[in-house]
């Protein structure tokens, strides 16, 4: 598999903040092992081709290639994709940067708001989720969807919501409780 990546404009390394693990400088093992945790136990996430590219204490950036798998009926890219990839963006940032606990309690979308704001000009889309506020409940994020390009896709309002541990409606036998409800 093609590395995602490789049209993401580069930060330079004084831009990256302390704390930000950027996927592609981990060793090929750790990829695929980000990369399969990910899209494991939720088949959208590998219908949808998403990859994790960049996690930091307060922020998180992920890829989604643009694909017939993410088109809608007239051959463009699906709003719901989109809205999918701004949502496991927004959540991973949700979960790294509160005082979420797995295991002992879930996270869920309380809210997203997305305004569409242009087509894709390259081969992927990239959402970066920077965390605003994080409360004892409620942890709310930014998020911005750009092309190779840096052309503005998307921009979106999210919200989470930490709560008392959910089991699942339909349980996954390679699930664990710790696992997060992204």
């Amino acid at each position: 598999m093609a590395d995602q990546t490789a049209d993401q404009p580069q930060a330079r390394q004084s831009d990256i903040p302390s704390g930000t693990v950027r996927i592609v400088d981990l060793p090929e093992s750790d990829r695929e092992f980000v990369r399969s945790a990910l899209r494991r136990d939720t088949p959208l996430h590998d219908l949808l081709g998403l990859e994790i590219v960049e996690i930091g204490e307060d922020h998180a950036v992920l890829s989604m290639p643009v694909r017939p798998e993410a088109f809608n009926s007239t051959g463009n890219l699906h709003g719901g994709a989109i809205a999918t990839l701004i949502d496991v963006a927004a959540g991973t940032a949700a979960a790294r940067g509160s005082g979420f606990e797995p295991g002992r309690q879930s996270l869920v979308t309380a809210d997203l708001h997305v305004r569409y704001l242009g087509r894709p000009h390259s081969d992927a889309v990239y959402a970066r989720a920077d965390l605003l506020k994080a409360g004892r409940q409620l942890i709310v994020v930014e998020c911005r969807v750009t092309d190779g390009e840096d052309r503005l896709i998307a921009s979106a309002d999210f919200s989470m919501m930490i709560v008392p541990l959910r089991k699942p409606l339909r349980p996954v036998a390679s699930a664990k409780d710790t696992d997060p409800d992204l």
